[in-house]
């Protein structure tokens, strides 16, 4: 018992309180200074009659599902691609993993360098083949897929070293029977690996969207906390940031956070019973 109370005691402080007292005063009007006013679910009721909210909801869900599929399909090419053992493959290895220890924000300032409409790297790639310049971080719509090209690109490396784990854990005998038979790689890597890794990747599934519903640093360093450009970028992140550290609305801020808990909570439930149903016997 002794060896465990100082982890139970981490968790309680720094878990479970910030958490109780996070639920207390989602229900509770404060500004951080005065004293706290009860004010019993009207925060939630405030929320879901605020316009903003529906806005940041859907800006969330579109680009939680923008990322999603490259995410995964990306990061499932790039792990099969390393699962391999030829001469200098490490090197690849670190080469891909490199996002992953770089800066959240660091790496949204250079990406934001990248994507300036009048002269940026980006759009002198696209003019090369002949392509009209992009107004990357100047037109709301074409924001939110900036903003979801470099949550794909920050988010690769880490579901690559999830997947090529996986994959690297496949018996090696499966595949020389499905050789002797005749499977190409193809067929091999669709009946093979992605079957024996499905644990892995419902985990990344689950990560990637917990990840992009929280997003709230790439997309900060990108707008300058503003959302924008107009609503383009105002994803639930922001929204709570805004609330909580410029309009000093902590009970609201808080409220909507534990709004964030439930999403997230339902989305995780129905991804976790979609992996452990049984595929139907013919």
């Amino acid at each position: 018992m002794g060896f465990v109370a100082p982890n139970l005691a981490a968790v309680a402080v720094f878990l479970l309180f910030p958490l109780g007292f996070s639920l207390y005063i989602s229900f509770h009007s404060w500004d951080l200074f005065g004293p706290m006013r009860f004010a019993g679910l009207g925060n939630y009721r405030q929320l879901l009659g605020d316009p903003l909210f529906y806005i940041a909801l859907r800006n969330t869900a579109v680009f939680t599902a923008a990322a999603l599929a490259p995410t995964v399909a990306i990061s499932l090419a790039v792990a099969a691609a390393l699962n391999r053992t030829v001469r200098g493959i490490g090197i690849f290895r670190v080469l891909a993993f490199l996002p992953l220890v770089a800066s959240t924000v660091a790496m949204a300032v250079v990406w934001r360098f990248l994507f300036i409409t009048d002269d940026g790297p980006v759009n002198l790639l696209l003019g090369w083949f002949g392509l009209g310049p992009v107004p990357w971080l100047s037109d709301p719509n074409w924001a939110l897929l900036a903003l979801t090209v470099v949550t794909v690109w920050k988010s690769v490396p880490f579901a690559t070293v999830i997947l090529l784990a996986a994959m690297q854990g496949v018996p090696e005998n499966l595949y020389e029977a499905a050789r002797i038979d005749g499977a190409g790689t193809w067929r091999r890597f669709r009946s093979i690996t992605v079957p024996l890794i499905r644990g892995a990747l419902s985990f990344v599934f689950v990560i990637t969207i917990i990840n992009s519903v929280q997003a709230f640093d790439q997309a900060y360093a990108l707008t300058d906390g503003n959302g924008g450009p107009e609503t383009g970028t105002y994803v639930l992140g922001i929204m709570l940031f805004q609330n909580a550290f410029r309009f000093y609305e902590i009970g609201y801020a808080a409220a909507l956070a534990w709004v964030v808990f439930a999403l997230l909570l339902v989305l995780t439930l129905i991804q976790l019973w979609l992996a452990r149903r049984e595929p139907e016997q013919p």
